[in-house]
């Protein structure tokens, strides 16, 4: 059985009188437990929609998803989520921007702060526990972001588009880091980008979605050794081998669908 199973998901959006947005299809996914997917695929294929589906942010129409066995009906503890935006509060600090999932839990703040203070010498951030959103950069932000979706250390973590907003070379640095994290901390994350690098970077597979209604065309394995980078190094065929056929896949003319039905 697998760990994170999305089986025959499909979803229908009312947007009008008597019209519906077929967002997703019947999508079909297996996710084994410490497994990395990233989902690609054009704007409108439904991979924001599937990943809060999954979150339980939003129910499908049709389908279900599982984690552990366990039907995901709502929000649950063991998923973390961290969006494009960092969304930080700007009157709490660095350090309470983190604890704040646990505090909403209803946990003693006091008892996580070990692991805050962990998860900020792993991601590079000692010495700003203290500090407001305003005094952050734009990657610092996404740090403590990360940090607070890891803070009650949930077992599985869904991204979507974390690093989008970021420069390449700080959105690369992010990647590295994050692949540490994961290996060790031994999260199973799905992750939505627009980026062909960054899928390939991170990946165990890379599931494509064709346009809309969302359908899953390929799942493309990445079988490179970690830790990955975009440099020079011995991976560096096989993750341009992949990218290749993402970009193949990615840039096909596909028969255009309505989306919408009277």
């Amino acid at each position: 059985m697998a760990f994170l199973a999305v089986d025959d998901v499909s979803k229908v959006f009312t947007v009008g009188k008597g019209s519906v947005v077929n967002a997703l299809h019947k999508i079909d996914l297996d996710v084994s437990e410490g497994e990395f997917v990233t989902l690609v695929g054009r704007s409108g294929c439904g991979k924001s929609t599937l990943l809060r589906i999954v979150a339980g942010l939003i129910p499908s129409t049709a389908g279900t998803v599982t984690i552990d066995g366990s039907l995901v009906q709502r929000p649950r503890r063991d998923v973390g989520l961290m969006l494009q935006k960092p969304a930080l509060l700007p009157w709490r600090t660095t350090l309470e921007n983190i604890l704040l999932p646990v505090e909403i839990m209803g946990k003693n703040g006091k008892e996580y702060r070990d692991r805050a203070h962990q998860l900020l010498e792993t991601t590079g951030l000692v010495g700003f526990a203290a500090r407001h959103p305003r005094e952050l950069s734009g990657g610092m932000q996404q740090r403590v972001s990360l940090c607070r979706s890891l803070i009650h250390d949930p077992d599985v973590l869904l991204m979507d588009e974390p690093f989008a907003a970021l420069d390449a070379l700080t959105r690369e640095e992010l990647s590295i880091e994050l692949q540490h994290i994961c290996a060790e901390q031994n999260k199973t994350v799905i992750f939505v980008t627009h980026s062909i690098e960054e899928a390939v970077l991170l990946a165990d597979r890379v599931v494509v979605m064709s346009p809309r209604p969302g359908r899953i065309k390929k799942i493309v394995p990445i079988d490179a050794e970690r830790p990955r980078t975009l440099g020079m190094s011995k991976q560096i065929d096989t993750l341009a081998r992949a990218a290749g056929e993402l970009r193949e896949l990615l840039f096909e003319r596909s028969q255009p669908g309505t989306g919408v039905a009277a």
